[in-house]
């Protein structure tokens, strides 16, 4: 996916897990940290509604993905109704 106003590529992935966003930030980072010169990269989280977190790992292209997520105050009211039962 082309960004049009940026002029940017988007690789995107909806409905990722952490674990495949982990996966890329290495394999990102180690192609960065053996290239010969300057290097960037930048990681950017937007909350969304649904309990879905977006990143975006900006390294020359970006990467999209779609994280399912709980915050801490679902959590704990989960574990609340989880110990009286």
């Amino acid at each position: 996916m082309v960004d049009g106003a940026m002029g940017k590529e988007t690789m995107a992935a909806e409905n990722a897990t952490n674990q495949d966003v982990l996966n890329k930030f290495a394999q990102l980072y180690g192609e960065l940290f053996s290239h010969d010169g300057y290097a960037d990269m930048r990681v950017e989280m937007k909350i969304l509604r649904r309990g879905q977190k977006e990143i975006i790992i900006h390294c020359g292209r970006q990467y999209r993905y779609i994280v399912d997520f709980k915050n801490d105050v679902e959590r704990a009211s989960e574990d609340a109704i989880a110990m009286r039962a």
